[in-house]
């Protein structure tokens, strides 16, 4: 525990998220960087979660928000069961289904998963997920408009009672102390997403701009917007890099969203990653050393919805990206097909402006009805696929295989994944790989058939051929996906 209290010694960033720091003397909870007077040694304690603090009596310090720091990059990257059930968990789990639906989800009994987090978080599943319903209700608190009964139901809670003292809890404080008058009332909520520095804004916004699809995402002025399917209804986001941190501007049909949204979106741009062990790995190698420093902090650009993901692997297929693009957006519903129903005041509801029900639109006004449904492309016509039929096939296959239930989220087994992926007619390695690579968020995936990746690695002086830049690629573990998609910026 002594790099422990040096880090806070330092204020070290890299470590927000990482542990937590709680102080004996004052019995508040911090982030290894809060910029307080650095506490003694003797009065310190560390926990390997918010929730565990919280669980032990401290209360979160409202000088450095310790709940609002970027996510442990071990939690974002490994794919064991604990990793799985915290990655789901910030995705809402326990939230809409309980702790059996996340036991369920990940095929353990409650008993044993409670144990496991226990162990290596110091809380079980619920107390994890009633500090993120805390987290989630503070920020709704400042940034919409919804009464203080209608945000501890969106924010998960099962009733007032609880919710006013969990939050009394993890912040030693009345909800009703933190309302701000300000707060808006149009549907929107604007947030600062913290990360890991450094981050390549520039290479991260770029993957994404180029592969918008007409009708689901769109990138302009250097701002990111995309058409979200959540759970409780559509939604758009808008992503932007500031200063030190990525801006969002969300409009959410129902607030109950706003922590599923919030995970998806970090996921997206990857903010939970560790640049600096990754880059550390990589510029080992005399072959990538200069691209690391020129370009300190490339993320893996992953997914909003894996569905979405795989389809966009199939369809890109052998053809171009600027092909694909185009084949993608003739399989998007029409924005007069977007459903407006159950928009009604309810508990939860963001009230979105009557003049844009659905709040699907990007920042120039266009109509964002999103990608479609596993039912929604099971139900298009043939004609609409603009590919040949063993594509079609592959797809229609892909979408029943997700309508039955196969999973392609954070909180997936991977490697069973990959093999049922694998099962369905058409699916080869490369696109397998490719949606574990984006959709499951795997960290240590090389496309080694990939033209793209042999152009790259030629052009970097690597071997371009696939059995031995997979050799090759051996001291890239267990960062190959980065590896990879820095492969591709130089090609």
């Amino acid at each position: 525990m002594e790099k422990y209290y040096r880090a806070v010694s330092s204020r070290d960033s890299r470590f927000d998220g990482v542990f937590w720091t709680g102080v004996t003397s004052t019995g508040i909870y911090c982030r290894p960087s809060c910029p307080a007077r650095t506490p003694k040694r003797e009065n310190c304690r560390f926990f390997a979660s918010a929730a565990a603090a919280a669980r032990s009596g401290f209360r979160a310090c409202r000088r450095c928000a310790p709940d609002a720091v970027p996510g442990s990059a071990q939690w974002d990257s490994r794919a064991d069961v604990t990793a799985r059930a915290v990655r789901l968990i910030g995705d809402g789990v326990v939230d809409r289904g309980g702790v059996p639906e996340l036991a369920s989800r990940l095929g353990y009994t409650e008993r044993h998963l409670n144990r496991l987090l226990t162990e290596e978080l110091g809380a079980g599943p619920l107390a994890l997920a009633r500090t993120q319903r805390a987290q989630t209700a503070k920020t709704l608190i400042g940034k919409t408009g919804l009464s203080l009964s209608e945000i501890a139901f969106a924010a998960g809670f099962g009733s007032i009672r609880q919710f006013n003292d969990t939050f009394r809890e993890v912040y030693g404080c009345a909800p009703s102390t933190l309302r701000r008058e300000e707060a808006p009332v149009d549907g929107t909520v604007s947030l600062r997403l913290s990360y890991r520095a450094p981050l390549h804004a520039q290479a991260l916004f770029g993957f994404l701009g180029a592969r918008t699809i007409e009708g689901v995402d769109a990138f302009a002025g250097g701002r990111y917007t995309r058409a979200l399917h959540l759970p409780h209804g559509p939604a758009t986001v808008t992503l932007w890099p500031e200063d030190g941190h990525i801006a969002a501007r969300l409009r959410l049909h129902d607030a109950r969203d706003l922590t599923p949204a919030v995970a998806r979106c970090r996921r997206l741009l990857d903010l939970d990653a560790d640049p600096v062990a990754v880059d550390a790995v990589l510029s080992a190698d005399p072959a990538l050393a200069a691209l690391v420093a020129a370009e300190p902090g490339v993320r893996l650009p992953r997914s909003v919805d894996g569905f979405e993901m795989a389809v966009r692997a199939v369809v890109g297929q052998q053809i171009s990206v600027a092909g694909a693009r185009t084949v993608l957006a003739r399989l998007c519903p029409p924005a007069a097909e977007v459903s407006t129903s159950g928009l009604s005041r309810q508990p939860g509801s963001c009230h979105p402006r009557s003049d844009d029900p659905t709040g699907q639109r990007d920042g120039a006004g266009r109509p964002l009805p999103g990608f479609p449904t596993p039912e929604q492309l099971l139900a298009l016509p043939d004609e609409a696929f603009a590919m040949p039929a063993a594509r079609r096939r592959t797809l229609r296959a892909l979408a029943e295989a997700v309508r039955d239930g196969l999973r392609l989220d954070a909180g997936s087994d991977r490697a069973a994944t990959r093999e049922a992926l694998l099962a369905l007619p058409g699916v080869g390695p490369w696109t397998a790989d490719y949606v574990a690579l984006r959709a499951l968020g795997d960290p240590d995936v090389l496309l080694t058939t990939d033209l793209g990746t042999r152009r790259g690695a030629k052009a970097l002086g690597l071997p371009d051929d696939p059995a031995a830049l997979a050799r090759h690629a051996e001291r890239w573990r267990p960062w190959r996906s980065y590896a990879q998609i820095r492969l591709w910026r130089a090609a």
